[in-house]
């Protein structure tokens, strides 16, 4: 197994709904905001290669919508999903599985192009399934208002139109070692229903892409949770045993909305689970 980040784009979002109750003057530390209260995110996908499979987790925003669209998003900098792939000697064509944490638009929106003629949508890897799973898959064709405009028809109908549509098992434990794709996944429900966490083990050590469970380095103190999420209360009870359970056992974090940390590994203090240290991704895994 060979593992690489992808990098497909970068974006801003408004740090209060970023950050929920936890004070500007506290979270600016940590992830500062520009003028307009906007902080860096990233849209930091995982390509695993794996015998006959290339598994791509997660696909990043896209570039079917609308020019108003993304000028709510303040787009910044080069990286490109065909251009992280490319310069990895990889194409989409290449791609034989799509695995989607979940399906907000951040997460799958890439999964989707126009076809040639702008008159449809069709998937942008042509020979690729698309890996969720049937109660998220339900919560997101029937949206609750709070999350509907997350949930992009577009997004997810041609999914299901292609045939190429896959619903990976869920047994009623919370972790299941082993998925079908071969990697471990973590089920969570506090930011949306069934969010999968890939739990991925590779040269020795574990590491967990933890998508929207802890956006970015700033979000490791428990308390810290997304205003976006439709059950908080739920994401401290899940993000706590998360939380301890990758101090206790070594695991290193795999950031998907960090724009400027790939990867981080935790510690217990008095004060709970905190950052312990920082690394990129060849840091750990292509030392020479």
């Amino acid at each position: 197994m060979t593992i690489y980040p992808v990098e497909t784009g970068n974006f801003k979002l408004d740090g209060g709904a970023m950050f929920g109750v936890v004070p500007k003057s506290i979270w600016n530390r940590t992830n500062p905001a520009d003028a307009n209260n906007m902080i860096d995110l990233g849209a930091r996908c995982l390509l695993v290669e794996d015998g006959d499979k290339l598994i791509l987790i997660d696909t990043g925003l896209g570039n079917k919508q609308s020019e108003k669209f993304f000028s709510y998003y303040y787009l910044w900098g080069d990286h490109s999903l065909d251009g992280s792939l490319k310069k990895l000697g990889f194409h989409r064509d290449d791609i034989t599985d799509v695995f989607m944490t979940h399906l907000h638009f951040d997460h799958c929106g890439g999964s989707i192009q126009w076809n040639k003629d702008r008159t449809g949508y069709e998937p942008a890897f042509k020979n690729a399934s698309f890996w969720t799973n049937q109660s998220h898959w339900k919560w997101a064709t029937e949206p609750n208002a709070r999350e509907k405009a997350s949930f992009l028809k577009e997004n997810l109908l041609p999914m299901e139109e292609s045939g190429h549509l896959k619903f990976l098992e869920k047994t009623s434990a919370s972790f299941q070692e082993k998925s079908e794709l071969g990697f471990g996944i973590h089920f969570v429900d506090g930011h949306t229903e069934k969010q999968m966490l890939p739990h991925i083990n590779y040269k020795g050590k574990t590491l967990v892409f933890v998508a929207d469970l802890v956006p970015t380095i700033g979000h490791i103190p428990l308390p810290y949770v997304m205003g976006y999420d439709t059950r908080p209360l739920l994401t401290l009870e899940e993000k706590s045993a998360f939380l301890n359970a990758a101090a206790e056992n070594g695991w290193l974090l795999f950031f998907e909305h960090d724009a400027h940390n790939q990867l981080c590994s935790l510690k217990q203090t008095e004060k709970g689970v905190r950052l312990d240290e920082v690394f990129s991704f060849n840091e750990i895994f292509n030392k020479q």
